[in-house]
């Protein structure tokens, strides 16, 4: 299952998504999430849907790669769903002495599964569509206005693309030790829920000495490449806004204009 963690993994391939200028992408995945929860009924969803399937498809990500970045909140999708069915008052559907299903709770049990479900694979396309470098350019430029005012915009972009990026990372080091344990006698997967969540404890001690053995590496490495912040540094490739990327915001108007007339029209 941790190998199922897509969040911060980056899909190389050629397609007219990877292409795009991350400022774009970015702003469009933060439309994307506000969208997520302007809408208020299924017909909302439906357009969303159908626009994230657009995006899949040109992206060239393999679908089932995406839809492994499901698994691993599989247990939040089920909580989520049987707590809002079980525990929402209304008109009863089915009741078995105090549990009881009611046409509201099962909407929105299936209302709010369904925007979890749309809000992980939209987020995890952006990082499976930039690289991690281009990333941290887009949002320190879409950042650039807040330097005048002394935020250390690079710095802060710098942390933010790290932490995405060494997700999948410290995902596979904690996968390493899991099985390096589970060779010398340990169990993870007999017992309850907190029986296996009390057998992960001994992991925490190593995974947090190695994540601290890779910020140790990692810091040596930037000093090694005389990397000294935001200050004077020049990129390689400069970042400009194509033709593409003009067109891509225009669609992207017209598919936010889109989600405000049916939540006006139709609610």
């Amino acid at each position: 299952m941790i190998r199922d963690i897509t969040l911060g993994q980056y899909y190389s391939t050629q397609s007219p998504i990877h292409k795009l200028d991350p400022r774009v992408k970015i702003i469009a995945t933060l439309l994307y999430i506000i969208e997520l929860f302007i809408v208020n009924d299924f017909t909302g969803f439906t357009i969303c849907a159908g626009a994230l399937a657009l995006v899949v498809i040109l992206s060239r990500v393999p679908l089932g790669f995406i839809m492994r970045g499901l698994r691993p909140i599989l247990f939040i999708l089920m909580f989520t769903f049987f707590l809002n069915m079980f525990f929402i008052d209304g008109r009863i559907m089915w009741r078995f002495y105090f549990l009881k299903i009611t046409y509201e709770g099962l909407y929105l049990a299936i209302f709010m599964s369904v925007r979890l479900i749309l809000l992980i694979i939209g987020t995890s396309l952006l990082t499976l569509t930039t690289t991690p470098i281009r990333l941290t350019d887009g949002i320190e430029r879409l950042l650039s206005p807040l330097s005048r005012l002394g935020v250390h915009t690079h710095e802060i972009a710098m942390m933010m693309s790290i932490a995405l990026r060494f997700i999948p990372t410290l995902m596979e080091e904690t996968d390493k030790i899991m099985k390096a344990q589970q060779a010398r006698g340990a169990d993870f997967e007999s017992g309850n829920i907190f029986a296996r969540a009390k057998a992960l404890v001994p992991i925490l001690v190593p995974l947090f000495i190695s994540a601290f053995r890779i910020a140790q590496d990692l810091a040596m490495a930037m000093e090694a490449r005389c990397y000294r912040g935001g200050k004077g540094r020049t990129r390689l490739h400069r970042m400009e806004i194509q033709s593409w990327d003009v067109i891509c915001m225009i669609i992207l108007a017209a598919f936010l204009g889109a989600i405000i007339v049916e939540r006006t029209v139709f609610s």
